[in-house]
């Protein structure tokens, strides 16, 4: 079982209405998106090697 199963499910954010931003608004917007990605793939890369950490102490 993962750690994460056992955390409460975060309500989904609405969408932005782009339509009331100006273009340089949007562009910082999907700056800060980008941003918030590569932050959350950081997180996966880290999980990954944890597992696999573990993954080859309990193998041995």
């Amino acid at each position: 079982m993962d750690t994460d199963d056992l955390e409460p499910r975060k309500a989904k954010v609405g969408q932005k209405d782009l339509d009331e931003l100006s273009i340089e608004a949007i562009g910082e917007y999907i700056l800060g998106l980008k941003a918030e990605i590569e932050r959350a793939e950081a997180v996966i890369s880290a999980k990954h090697a944890a597992r696999a950490g573990a993954d080859a102490f309990f193998k041995s």
